[in-house]
């Protein structure tokens, strides 16, 4: 019986050292968390450098967003996620909150699935509010759906101000 794979909206920034190696980071961590095993890779956005959200005074980050297929359940996911930002020096206990960070990867939607535990909440609560999430997602799954709304919907309405698509490496 072949394994059930659900469809994963996952977002990957960081923004601490130059440029070229926050991309370099952010190319090694997908490689990293899609083995083409347990995480399977669909698609991937290009870079966004995006202005620091939350707290402003640190660097602008460099956002990107995938799509990937799994069979792992979205706790697992997470956990396999927050083992890539370890690997790549985050340390979250530490780190100032919406400070900067070396690697930060969310999980915004799996399927349709609808969760809300003490350390996941499905899909993520804030996505459709932020373009620097929206802007890489809208660009490799615009008809993909986030809480019923269209991510290319979403992204008409945030404030884009500052985000800028990157070229290719």
């Amino acid at each position: 019986m072949a394994e059930v794979l659900a469809e994963a909206l996952i977002a990957l920034g960081g923004n601490v050292g130059p440029e070229d190696q926050v991309r370099d980071t952010l190319a090694r961590a997908i490689a990293a968390l899609c083995d083409g095993t347990a995480v399977r890779l669909i698609a991937r956005s290009s870079d966004y450098s995006t202005p620091p959200w939350g707290v402003t005074d640190q660097p602008p980050f460099i956002n990107c967003a995938i799509v990937a297929a799994t069979g792992l359940p979205p706790p697992a996911l997470l956990a396999r996620a927050q083992a890539v930002e370890r690997q790549f020096g985050r340390d979250r206990p530490r780190e100032r909150h919406w400070g900067p960070r070396t690697l930060d990867i969310d999980l915004i939607a799996y399927d349709d699935t609808v969760l809300d535990t003490p350390d996941l909440t499905l899909p993520h609560p804030r996505a459709l509010e932020r373009a620097f999430v929206l802007a890489p997602l809208a660009e490799i799954a615009p008809e993909q759906r986030i809480a019923g709304v269209r991510i290319a919907d979403a992204f008409a309405k945030v404030d884009r101000t500052g985000i800028e698509r990157l070229p290719p490496k």
